[in-house]
């Protein structure tokens, strides 16, 4: 992972010094700067990738499908709960990183491929945790390998299509279990119109306001963030 802003000037300083000590500091200097630009654009697809973003991002779309909702809460809610939930998880993976690559980074004592591969450590072993061994099996029988000793053995390559597939299979099952409380309204609601022979009326115009009912009576907002963060053992 690229160094944030609180660690660059440090790194900065020691690349200047370079440049003044010799002509061939500068390169040195153009190279972390295009290092550190190529990894900021790959930022978002790690975030993806490598957190509880998914999980939750998915869970909730499908909480709102399941309201009835169309455009509320907006995108940008559910992007920004998400965002804040996965802080609130992640949130012991980024302190290890935080200090095992970024202050020694900072002070100087590990360079930036150490920093980056410490950093990697702690994300490796928060999606080891998080991934099926069936999935695991699955992308290491595509890529021919054979059975790891340890987790920490477990390639990026491997590790990382394996715990999206999880991450997926997850959201989904937390998705119907959500889902199912609000299908059953609606079914009930149907059969109420059909027997007072209201045909032409929209089952789903009148299930809204029960649906909306049940979510809150139940505390459902804080249930829901709650579950999502302790299935990931936090």
């Amino acid at each position: 992972m690229p160094a944030p802003p609180a660690a660059l000037p440090g790194a900065l300083d020691r690349a200047f010094g370079e440049i003044s000590g010799n002509q061939g500091g500068s390169m040195s200097l153009s190279l972390q700067f295009l290092l550190i630009m190529g990894l900021l654009t790959i930022l978002p697809s790690l975030l993806l990738m490598m957190t509880s973003f998914t999980r939750i991002l998915i869970v909730l779309a499908i909480l709102r499908q399941a309201l009835g909702l169309q455009q509320s809460p907006p995108n940008q809610v559910l992007i920004g709960l998400s965002l804040f939930l996965s802080l609130f998880v992640m949130a012991p993976v980024l302190e290890q990183v935080n200090t095992n690559a970024i202050q020694p980074y900072s002070a100087g004592t590990i360079n930036a491929e150490q920093a980056i591969a410490k950093g990697g450590e702690s994300f490796h072993a928060f999606m080891v945790t998080q991934t099926r061994k069936t999935d695991l099996q699955m992308f290491s029988d595509m890529a021919g390998q054979k059975g790891y000793a340890r987790s920490a053995d477990i390639p990026f390559s491997i590790l990382m299509p394996a715990f999206v597939t999880s991450e997926l299979k997850t959201a989904f099952q937390i998705g119907f279990l959500v889902f199912l409380p609000f299908l059953v309204i609606d079914l009930v609601i149907a059969s109420v119109l059909m027997s007072l022979g209201m045909m032409m009326m929209s089952p789903t115009v009148v299930s809204l306001p029960f649906k909306l009912l049940l979510f809150v009576l139940v505390d459902g907002w804080a249930l829901l963030m709650g579950s999502l963060a302790a299935s990931f053992g936090t």
